[in-house]
């Protein structure tokens, strides 16, 4: 980066911003896909129990597809597989997702798949120091929710030799693939109102940070302004006591990084807006690759359809034409996207359309024929019904009696 070659290069002006967005853009002209999964953690014999990360981190095995293992603030287990092709990425994934259930399942435990988490109140189970300033800043309530209860499936695609075109992409089909998969009706053992009970709680976060970066011709420049526009969410310094520990001031006084880049008293380096942008949460994120962040969990058996018509639509020039042709009239439609899923018709038309376009490319893109038929059967039972995941849900908690003794960690209930 030409003038900020080193991370303690103090930042100028917005023109720095602007070099440092741009290059979030710059990227792998391939077509690699990178799969991030997040899942709650219960225990088989008491469901409303938290589970510590650690009892989940001793049962786990070597994975034989080589997944990094993380875990998120509440304890929910994150799976990031390695990125390669479509078929090579679900494999590897796969092989580790079945490795750990069938751990889990030995140590008493079992994985949610599963948007918001539909029993438990959120708690936070690890307490590190920019865990600690998130909270601050987040608020109790959603911020607590959002950090410790949901759970979701992030598909990372390679920018290609058209980045502004899959940007464009990941955007328009935005609402109908939330609609599509929208999988946590559920909050504390009640319907919450929302298909998407995890998006709901994304909406309601600090916008500045959790919109989407407003549509435009040219995306670094608009990448550029929400930087810029976003609320400081912390300050880094260390402790000064020769340890080197980090820590992490919340700013609550509503101060964006514009503000901190004309402040003379702090000006800010290439580090601090390197970290700002980690702490921006919109739903299409822009890091030399495309984060697609706006999907529910899925069951641990099914997730692979979701990755699978994501990539399929937003990398594949002829589903995305035939996609977006339907789609396209949808485009904004996140919150009832979120709160109707399929029932809104036009989301559901247009997911129809979307369905077909991604059957009729996986071949294409080298899916197996066991792949395509999950996608099939996946849009048999959802997709043409108009009934979302969470439609599943919400039958099982309004039937005779509410939620079934010993759910949800029954096999196959999420």
């Amino acid at each position: 980066m030409t003038g900020l070659a080193t991370e303690d290069a103090l930042l100028r002006n917005a023109s720095d911003v602007e070099t440092f967005a741009r290059r979030c853009f710059l990227g792998s002209p391939g077509d690699q896909v990178g799969i991030e999964l997040e899942f709650l953690v219960f225990d088989r014999t008491d469901p409303a129990r938290q589970v510590p990360p650690a009892r989940i981190a001793d049962a786990l095995p070597p994975l034989p597809g080589g997944s990094v293992v993380t875990f998120e603030p509440g304890g929910q287990l994150e799976l990031s597989g390695p990125p390669g092709s479509l078929p090579n990425a679900i494999s590897l994934l796969t092989a580790d997702v079945n490795a750990v259930r069938r751990a889990l399942r030995d140590a008493g435990l079992t994985l949610g798949g599963v948007g918001l988490d539909p029993l438990r109140p959120a708690r936070r189970q690890l307490r590190l120091p920019r865990y600690e300033a998130m909270a601050r800043f987040l608020g109790r309530l959603y911020g607590s929710l959002m950090m410790c209860s949901t759970a979701s499936i992030q598909v990372n695609l390679d920018l290609g030799d058209r980045p502004a075109t899959r940007w464009e992409r990941a955007h328009l089909l935005g609402p109908v693939l939330v609609a599509a998969f929208a999988n946590s009706p559920l909050s504390e053992g009640r319907p919450c109102g929302w298909m998407s009970g995890r998006q709901a709680v994304w909406e309601r976060l600090d916008r500045t940070r959790t919109a989407a970066v407003p549509a435009s011709d040219d995306p670094g420049a608009a990448w550029t302004e929400y930087l810029l526009d976003a609320r400081l969410m912390a300050v880094r310094g260390t402790t000064g006591n020769g340890d080197g520990a980090e820590t992490y001031r919340p700013v609550l006084d509503g101060s964006t990084f514009r503000d901190r880049l004309t402040s003379s008293e702090h000006p800010p380096t290439l580090a601090d807006l390197s970290y700002h942008a980690t702490t921006l949460f919109p739903p299409v994120r822009p890091r030399g690759w495309l984060e697609i962040r706006y999907l529910d969990a899925q069951h641990p058996a099914r997730w692979p359809v979701c990755v699978a018509v994501t990539h399929a639509l937003v990398m594949d020039d002829r589903a995305a034409d035939a996609a977006l042709a339907a789609a396209g009239p949808c485009a904004g439609m996140w919150s009832a996207a979120a709160r109707c899923g399929l029932a809104e018709p036009r989301l559901r038309g247009a997911a129809e359309a979307c369905f077909r376009a991604a059957l009729a490319a996986l071949p294409r893109l080298g899916a197996a024929p066991a792949l395509v038929c999950e996608v099939a059967a996946f849009a048999d039972r959802h997709v043409t019904p108009g009934r979302t995941p969470a439609a599943d849900l919400l039958d099982l908690a309004r039937g005779p009696g509410g939620l079934p003794p010993g759910w949800p960690v029954e096999e196959g209930r999420i």
